[in-house]
């Protein structure tokens, strides 16, 4: 798949195909069993206004609808064909829409790159046909396609409504749940809907910047289950994420980056942790669970951003009231700390039992008196130190649960709260447990744009998405650094490896970390006994570690290669001997370069530092807590290269366990400016080095003056034939 060439300021080639004036239906059918018929009838019943060309040589009319023999028999080139007939069928086809002037064809057959070596090699001769006579692919295996402003409904869906959320999903029961999702609900529609099937041609990258720029899109909404070209998709959702928001449900791992492999970096690499912490870098709201998709996306498209993370909640019953505020604390979101102002206007209103510490619980203040609730909502909305408004309980079903006559009241608390919404930036969110039954005062909130929920998750999910964009558009704009040269010491070292067919050594690897700024203790490589009683006497009085130094033995410990807290010459001398001879045993093919003495490092708190190039991805650093269980704790994170300062930080920030960092039972915290300088150097690095594949600093010391780099290893890509 290659994505569409950006021809900007102009706009996106997809809006001729999704928007079209004229399509053709190629395998049009009569028979209602025929997808051929559906997509028909989706046109002619979806009142599409532009052209409708069935082709079927064997049919007169489809639905009443003038048929034509041939896509070459019709008038005029039509702006879109959908080839709905058999996979075998397709290549030909999209070379006879090419020559007939047609831009663009949705395919909507299985059977080909899924179905095994086969159709793999059906879907390339179609890709190439359809390249040399210029027709660009949705599909194939694609779910179809429709744009409900445009009345374009290829997939003959009933009861859509027109709305602000696009949509993009690999899997058309994912489309149908939210279809079905939206139809209960009531208030929320559709503006386009793109099933991108083998992206063979068009990938997510493209459709995502389609959905940017269409004004009838507010949220672009999309269901991934794998990506052919990621960094494409992180660039463009950074463009796009920059003007309206981006949802992802991401389903799975990334399979591609799941490999075998000889580092702690390369072993999380391709991870779903690691896709998230991209995607959020680009500026993408990421949904954990499918039953957020829909409320996310309604909630951002709605509200756009939040000024902050502080949440004042109004409830009418303690239990909801708890409930919310576990699940604003577990989404990363603060209950608001009220001012004494606040707090005595809202005792004003309410009776004396009630709470006005937030969360606030009316107590039964509002049992005969509903539109208190929106009163309560405006003091607490005036609040300085309050970004978004809560609303947890009954509202809209106290006409149902005390006495009708409250319904008028509940009106008024609706309208109120409708005024409010509209009045500032604070975003006000509503989860009632009567949602479901839609009452007329949740009707008039969803109506004016006022979201209304069923789950308290929902709403706390919203919120979160709303704080997290907040945070995005308002985070610093960072100047990009200088691109970085290799050094020739570095140069040098990766040439003679890539020569010799292998990694870098340790020594060789730290002499290239070195060139960079990055700090790294003082060693020497032995490989004799008059080597060694040199380093004895350099490291006298200093307790000094060895470690195998071998081009064909990975992990050093597994191979007893390596021995700690060593002084004095005998015990370098013993150690040495073990070392050689457990090394050999262990490995008896392998080449022993020697043995690697290096002083201790004063205990700190152990980190990792990582970079590899994700075969989905492309460069990605990885940092986090170190040692030999971060494979174990993974408590680590991800960030596309080439790092900003920010990018740097929030990677530091987003670790569980961070408050290490930041020094625990008395010790004093770490040096972050100088592990930051450590990451963004570490970027540096791999962008002058194309030819590095992996980078593994593990452990990293971190102290409250600066780190020391213990262990390193750099794997070289064997497929790299540019100059190191």
């Amino acid at each position: 798949m290659t994505a569409i060439d950006d021809p900007s300021p102009g706009k996106s080639p997809l809006h001729a195909l999704l928007a079209p004036d004229s399509v053709a239906v190629i395998g049009a059918s009569n028979n209602p069993a025929k997808r051929g018929y559906k997509a028909m009838l989706g046109l002619v019943r979806g009142g599409y206004a532009g052209t409708i060309y069935p082709i079927n040589p064997k049919a007169d009319a489809v639905l009443d609808v003038r048929a034509w023999p041939s896509i070459d028999a019709v008038p005029e080139a039509p702006a879109l064909a959908l080839i709905c007939t058999p996979a075998a069928t397709v290549p030909e086809l999209v070379e006879s829409c090419g020559r007939r002037g047609v831009k663009g064809a949705i395919i909507l057959a299985s059977g080909f790159g899924e179905a095994g070596a086969d159709g793999a090699r059906l879907e390339e001769e179609m890709l190439r046909r359809a390249r040399a006579c210029g027709v660009r692919l949705i599909g194939p295996n694609t779910s179809g396609v429709f744009n409900l402003h445009h009345r374009l409904n290829l997939l003959a869906l009933d009861r859509l409504q027109p709305g602000d959320i696009g949509v993009v999903s690999q899997s058309g029961n994912m489309l149908l749940s939210l279809a079905l999702e939206a139809e209960h609900h009531g208030q929320v529609g559709f503006s386009t809907y793109v099933g991108p099937g083998n992206q063979s041609d068009l990938g997510f990258a493209d459709y995502l910047r389609y959905l940017g720029e269409d004004p009838a899109t507010r949220v672009a909404t999309l269901y991934i289950e794998g990506f052919s070209d990621g960094r494409a998709f992180l660039d463009t959702a950074r463009r796009v994420s920059a003007t309206k928001p981006v949802v992802v449900y991401k389903s799975g791992a990334t399979a591609q980056g799941q490999r075998s492999a000889s580092s702690h970096t390369g072993a999380l690499a391709g991870s779903y942790p690691m896709t998230v912490d991209l995607l959020r870098q680009a500026g993408v709201s990421v949904v954990s669970y499918s039953d957020d998709i829909l409320p996310v996306a309604e909630g951002l498209g709605r509200l756009q951003r939040s000024p902050g993370r502080r949440v004042a909640v109004i409830a009418d019953g303690g239990g909801q009231a708890t409930i919310a505020a576990d699940r604003l604390a577990e989404a990363g979101l603060e209950l608001a700390t009220l001012a004494a102002d606040t707090r005595k206007m809202l005792a004003a209103v309410l009776f004396s039992q009630a709470s006005t510490v937030n969360p606030v619980d009316v107590a039964g203040t509002t049992d005969d008196h509903p539109s208190l609730l929106a009163t309560c909502m405006e003091i607490v909305a005036a609040d300085p130190g309050v970004d978004a408004v809560l609303l947890v309980g009954m509202f809209g079903g106290y006409a149902r649960r005390f006495d009708e006559s409250l319904a008028d009241d509940e009106m008024r608390g609706a309208e109120a709260m409708v005024e409010l919404a509209g009045s500032g930036d604070k975003p006000v969110v509503v989860y009632s447990l009567y949602a479901p039954a839609r009452p007329p005062a949740l009707g008039r909130l969803r109506q004016a744009g006022v979201p209304v929920y069923d789950a308290i998750e929902n709403a706390v999910n919203v919120l979160a998405a709303l704080g997290d964009r907040g945070a995005y558009l308002d985070r610093p704009l960072e100047a990009p650094s200088a691109p970085a040269r290799p050094g020739p010491r570095g140069q040098d070292l990766v040439a003679n490896a890539r020569h010799e067919g292998r990694h870098l050594l340790e020594p060789e690897a730290k002499a290239l970390l070195a060139e960079y700024g990055i700090g790294v203790l003082e060693e020497r490589l032995v490989r004799d006994a008059d080597e060694l009683a040199e380093a004895a006497r350099a490291f006298a009085g200093t307790p000094v570690a060895m470690k195998v130094v071998s081009p064909d033995i990975s992990h050093k410990s597994d191979a007893g290669g390596v021995a700690l807290n060593l002084e004095g010459e005998a015990a370098l001398t013993e150690a040495y001997a073990d070392i050689m001879r457990s090394a050999g045993e262990y490995a008896p093919q392998a080449r022993i370069d020697g043995v690697l003495v290096t002083p201790m490092a004063p205990q700190g708190v152990e980190v990792i530092v990582g970079l590899m190039r994700d075969p989905t991805f492309g460069p990605v650093v990885m940092f986090g807590l170190g040692g030999v269980l971060v494979e174990v704790l993974e408590d680590v994170a991800f960030r596309a290269a080439p790092l900003s300062r920010g990018d740097a930080a929030a990677m530091l920030d987003q670790l569980k366990a961070r408050r290490v960092l930041d020094g625990v039972r008395g010790a004093p915290g770490v040096d972050k400016n100088a592990l930051i300088e450590l990451l963004l150097s570490v970027s540096r690095l791999m962008e002058a080095y194309p030819a590095i594949a992996e980078l593994d600093l593990n452990p990293v010391i971190a102290y409250p003056d600066g780190y020391a780099v213990v262990d390193a290893r750099i794997l070289l890509a064997n497929d790299v034939e540019s100059a190191p």
